[in-house]
């Protein structure tokens, strides 16, 4: 479906990009100007609209763009072969914000995106959503190690709860992103209370 865009060559590809997701991420979907996206990244608007019919396709193109460079970057980080949840969970805190530093741009954009609520785009948000994240959660529970597990734990449950505090701390963490930039966060505070909670939970669980 874009394969002319994909045929471009990388500079070209990524000055578009670079310039799209400045764009977005600064104004959200609605606000964002198709005018300064091609003035930022020195093509016509004829040229935009021959790679991409308009701008909510350009706006998804780049949703799916950005999902997949953080999760390629993101599973081909983690070691699977830890099978203690309670040591892959902080494992995969540590590789979030190594590919957040990494991309900060894209980060930015997919966090606008994600407060999104036009309604041209937030059905088509959703899906991906809800399908990133049962495929994500269905590779990081993988092959799991459940005899650490005290007996008369409900592990299913358990393995919930421990999803739940990772969730609300990381979405803690989004919304304190929303108000700064990322160079004022400081992740290693964010680890540090991430391991508290870690701690309380085997202490809550495990043998």
């Amino acid at each position: 479906m874009f394969s002319k865009f994909l045929s471009l060559e990388p500079e070209k590809q990524e000055r578009i990009l670079n310039a799209a997701l400045k764009e977005f991420a600064q104004k959200g979907y609605k606000n964002a100007s198709t005018n300064e996206i091609v003035k930022e990244a020195n093509i016509s608007k004829g040229l935009l609209f021959h790679y991409f019919n308009n701008k909510k396709e350009l706006f998804l193109f780049l949703y799916d763009y950005s999902l997949d460079i953080f999760m390629n970057e993101f599973f081909g980080k983690i070691d699977m072969n830890v099978k203690d949840i309670l040591k892959r969970w902080p494992q995969i805190a540590l590789v979030k914000i190594e590919v957040i530093r990494k991309y900060p741009e894209i980060f930015n954009f997919i966090v606008a995106a994600n407060t999104e609520n036009a309604s041209e785009i937030k059905n088509d948000l959703e899906l991906r959503n809800k399908e990133i994240i049962t495929s994500s959660y269905a590779k990081v529970l993988e092959d799991i190690d459940i005899s650490k597990f005290r007996e008369g734990i409900d592990i299913k449950r358990a393995i919930n709860i421990i999803i739940w505090t990772a969730e609300g701390l990381a979405n803690q963490e989004k919304a304190k992103a929303k108000l700064s930039s990322l160079g004022q966060i400081n992740y290693e505070k964010v680890l540090a209370e991430f391991d508290i909670y870690i701690e309380l939970l085997r202490n809550c669980f495990y043998k």
